[in-house]
């Protein structure tokens, strides 16, 4: 009688690689007033940049109050890039269910459950940021709907095709886009969107300039070239119906943060990336087929 060897399970696979380990160790403890005092106008905290027209006459007024005056302005312009990725997410009922993936301290699931009425979860490997979103879910009365969870978006756990929509906001420069592309088409229902508002390096720039350099070594990320959204997206079965190029509407945001007294020293570099067209500020929405 012949016996068979018990099988050996495989070691589990890590969570989260050792670069994300040391992304989630920045966010973990991560303070930057650029992220909290915008918020701290409204108790919608977010993690991205601006958009619009600036109203240039904040700089104009009382000098102790002036600051107080951009913020709010910036804040604004935060906000409009936070509702025109909104506008992309299509038709969205109240008993849907959406991903904020990467979703910082929350403030666009807010914006979504706000203007829907729908379910959201927001994940983010930074346990910091998960607690801090959920304590503003709970100011905000909406914690049976949104809700905030630890999670990997390169391997999420949750069940397929459970989701109507999912976005990312100026997060995917922290992932690999085959891996990250490949689980959303798991995860959207056939028919279902994603979104992405990017920043991504110029293709017919050539290679990522010294500015993308020092942008990627300043949040400890990897700026992907423009065209590998839509390769990835392509082999991934995301169609893009809408690409928008937010570049000069995103200028003003950038002019305005660096008179104020959040300037963290990158402003330039970014400014000088928009206008020698080596980086762009992107938003693709695309259809799961």
């Amino acid at each position: 009688m012949t016996t068979t060897a018990p099988r050996v399970s495989a070691a589990p696979a890590p969570t989260i690689s050792p670069y994300q380990e040391s992304v989630a160790d920045y966010w973990n403890h991560e303070k930057n007033p650029v992220n909290l005092r915008l918020g701290e106008v409204d108790g919608f905290y977010h993690h991205h940049y601006g958009i619009g027209d600036a109203d240039w006459s904040v700089l104009d007024g009382p000098e102790d109050t002036r600051d107080e005056r951009i913020i709010a302005e910036l804040h604004r312009l935060e906000c409009a890039q936070a509702d025109f990725l909104a506008d992309h997410l299509g038709a969205v009922a109240a008993d849907d269910r959406l991903l904020d993936s990467g979703c910082g301290r929350g403030g666009g699931s807010l914006v979504a459950n706000k203007r829907f009425g729908c379910h959201v979860d927001g994940i983010s490997i930074s346990k910091t940021q998960v607690a801090f979103a959920n304590e503003q879910a709970k100011k905000h009365g909406v914690d049976d709907k949104v809700r905030f969870r630890l999670k990997n978006m390169l391997d999420t756990g949750f069940e397929t095709g459970s989701f109507r929509g999912i976005w990312n906001n100026e997060s995917t420069m922290y992932v690999d886009l085959s891996l990250l592309f490949a689980e959303y088409a798991r995860l959207l229902a056939r028919g279902g969107r994603y979104v992405t508002i990017t920043g991504c390096y110029n293709d017919t720039y050539g290679l990522p300039s010294r500015e993308v350099s020092t942008i990627n070594a300043h949040y400890i990320c990897d700026i992907h070239p423009r065209s590998a959204y839509f390769k990835e997206m392509a082999n991934n079965r995301l169609v893009p119906i809408s690409v928008v190029d937010l570049t000069a509407a995103t200028i003003p945001y950038w002019e305005l943060r660096a008179k104020s007294s959040l300037v963290t020293g990158i402003e330039d570099t970014f400014l000088t990336a928009y206008k020698n067209g080596s980086f762009q500020y992107l938003l693709i929405a695309a259809d799961r087929i």
